[in-house]
């Protein structure tokens, strides 16, 4: 069979595509990964790419999250059209499995292994299944690399992994524990070594949610990493820096920077998101460990949280500018469907959008607390433009110049991202 992944763009069909994009769509490698040899697969990524509705294929496969699900039906729906057979999957279809299954022939709830070659054996033999679930989590031994080699968009970080899945923390607004469990999975480290080896790439990077999410784990896997002499960035917590072996390994294993989710910089933020191992008072001094040991930190900021009011905008600049923050992600704090965030605010009735294109952490589609949708969406806009104005960014690459061809593509990525605001969507009906 001829089988087409593709990963969609929440923002539809456009014009002009992107120059290059962060990071590849992970899924759709590891699912090329596990398809039997027998199939010919294809990946595409419409950020960068145009879907050819045309091409003959025996089966599309379409990975969604929530800010993407709107795309991806009216992909399937195309398809179909053509009396293509199509799957959903992700973490969107996983959460809404009713609504997904009126756009495709069958959904694949929660992760793949195990599941898709169950699909695939079934539609070969003519009889797909509509849903595809199992009772509990797969095992990551034994997983195979995944297929890098078959995306052939531009990407900053092409060559990306992942050592684990889940989370135990319970964070109101995320959805990881939700569709990938409250327990550390981990790959044996032997397996990632070997697949790591395999890459020529010096710079790579790790998709866990959390790399240090279990410490005697993330020791053995960092002490394996130094060998091979890597560069490489993932994403962590800011207690990471409070096991100062846990710094060095991560340090002389090759980690020049880390995705740190400090989400807030008000600590009943974080207490009413269950987040309370997160704790303002010790940000900088956190901060300053992971520079003295070179690790650049990209913070992760939301904003619209219950206790946020417009203050919170030049509060976070100013934490961010004192500590020395290199690099920076903002988001709007966004209701995913089942999440603890999205029940609390359907049942006050304080959800006006259910346009999932909307759903992009950028927009404003719910009513906040202490502040009205207007001035929510423009401090988001004002911060994520003051925050990479040139003359900012230009202070901030003096202060990194060691990775300054990583530094620099990214910055100017997102300081054209900060020069087209967001708007709040209109009321629209319906949802689930």
């Amino acid at each position: 069979m001829k089988i087409m992944l593709i990963a969609p763009d929440a923002g539809g069909v456009r014009k002009k595509k992107a120059r290059y994009v962060p990071f590849p769509q992970a899924s759709l490698p590891l699912l090329a990964a596990l398809t039997p040899e027998e199939h010919e697969v294809k990946i595409v990524d419409e950020r960068l790419e145009e879907i050819d509705f045309e091409e003959k294929c025996d089966l599309v496969g379409i990975t969604a999250m929530t800010a993407t699900a709107f795309r991806a039906y009216q992909i399937a729906d195309e398809f179909r059209k053509r009396g293509v057979k199509v799957v959903l999957g992700g973490i969107h279809p996983t959460a809404l499995p009713e609504e997904a299954i009126e756009h495709a022939d069958s959904v694949v709830i929660g992760e793949a292994e195990g599941l898709w070659e169950k699909l695939l054996e079934d539609l070969k033999l003519g009889h797909l299944e509509r849903f595809y679930r199992r009772d509990g989590f797969p095992c990551l031994q034994g997983i195979p690399p995944s297929r890098i080699d078959l995306l052939r968009g531009r990407y900053l970080l092409k060559n990306v992994f992942q050592t684990t899945r889940g989370c135990p923390h319970n964070c109101g607004f995320c959805s990881v524990s939700t569709f990938m469990g409250r327990r550390y999975r981990h790959r044996p480290v032997e397996e990632v070594i070997e697949e790591v080896k395999a890459c020529d790439a010096s710079m790579i990077g790790f998709l866990d949610d959390n790399i240090v999410g279990n410490p005697h784990y993330s020791k053995e896997l960092f002490r394996a990493l130094a060998p091979l002499r890597k560069k490489w960035v993932s994403q962590g917590t800011v207690k990471m820096a409070e096991d100062e072996e846990l710094l060095r390994l991560a340090s002389d294993s090759g980690c020049i920077a880390l995705f740190v989710g400090f989400e807030s910089v008000n600590e009943a933020n974080l207490k009413d998101m269950h987040k309370t191992f997160n704790r303002v008072d010790r940000y900088r001094k956190l901060i300053e460990r992971f520079h003295r040991k070179g690790i650049m930190v990209i913070g992760s900021f939301v904003f619209g949280f219950d206790e946020d009011d417009t203050t919170v905008f030049p509060q976070t600049l100013r934490f961010i500018e004192e500590a020395k923050i290199d690099f920076a992600q903002f988001s709007v704090l966004t209701p995913l469907p089942g999440t603890e965030v999205f029940m609390k605010f359907k049942e006050e009735g304080r959800i006006f959008s259910y346009d999932w294109s909307k759903y992009d952490f950028a927009h404003v589609v719910y009513q906040p607390a202490k502040m009205t949708p207007q001035e929510l969406q423009e401090g988001y806009n004002l911060v994520f433009r003051q925050f990479y104005s040139w003359p900012k960014i230009l202070r901030r690459t003096l202060r990194n110049w060691r990775y300054f061809h990583y530094f620099v593509p990214a910055s100017f990525y997102y300081s054209w991202v900060s020069r087209h605001p967001k708007t709040v969507p209109g009321i629209c009906s319906g949802g689930s």
